[in-house]
């Protein structure tokens, strides 16, 4: 629960602060842990489910998305598959084994960054 919460936290900083910068360092963390949740997913489906969550505050444009994918897949973090879709291939990307330890190595440190955040902000808070 603990985890939903600051992962909530974060998705909601991110829309209040529209940083690109911000926004870019947490894009592959966001779809690590979308494909750690939702098990396999398109490109498209992926900036539509972000869409979604944030109420259409946060878009991912393809622009962005697919270099960050293609990186994923390089570093061995995702696996993908292509089927054919209403005569279209269509790739889907799963989390490999070391994609998943990698999206519980990243949770993590994106949950100490918003501790620490939460801190220099608002200490009061803490």
């Amino acid at each position: 629960m603990y985890k939903k919460f600051m992962y909530i936290c974060f998705i909601y900083n991110l829309m209040k602060m529209k940083s690109s910068q911000l926004y870019k360092g947490s894009l592959n963390t966001i779809i690590l842990k979308l494909l750690e949740e939702n098990g396999r997913m398109y490109g498209y489906e992926i900036t539509q489910k972000v869409k979604a969550l944030t109420n259409g505050e946060l878009n991912i444009t393809e622009g962005a998305l697919y270099p960050a994918l293609h990186k994923l897949e390089a570093e061995g973090w995702l696996d993908v598959e292509v089927e054919r879709v209403d005569n279209r291939l269509r790739k889907y990307y799963k989390l490999t084994e070391n994609g998943q330890k990698e999206t519980v190595n990243r949770l993590a440190e994106l949950e100490e960054f918003i501790r620490n955040m939460q801190t220099l902000v608002n200490p009061k808070l803490t």
